[in-house]
């Protein structure tokens, strides 16, 4: 199988955000990485279902909370920005102030 390099970071994405997904249900706390792969593959699966950039925008300030990951981690994450493909084209979302 050929995948691109924007194919590759996607895929690295999602792995990291299944990984993220697993331990926030466990009730392990997430690190920044884990953070930031959780909120953009929410954001961007949000965009393969039809969603608005605004209303992404929203949501994704609803994903996490500080008490779902480490401390220091809601201050190292002002903003998250994703390159999400919608119906009508590719867009950037930008979620700021992520974790509340």
């Amino acid at each position: 199988m050929e995948l691109t390099p924007r194919e590759k970071d996607k895929l690295l994405l999602f792995t990291a955000a299944l990984v993220a997904e697993r331990r926030k249900a466990r009730g392990v706390k997430l690190n920044y990485p884990e953070a930031v792969a959780y909120i953009s593959a929410a954001i961007m699966e949000g965009a393969r279902d039809g969603r608005t950039v605004a209303d992404l925008m929203d949501h994704g300030r609803t994903l996490l909370t500080s008490d779902d990951v480490m401390e220091g981690v809601p201050e190292m994450i002002p903003e998250v920005q994703v390159e999400a493909t919608f119906p009508d084209g590719t867009k950037l979302v930008t979620v700021h102030d992520p974790i509340v």
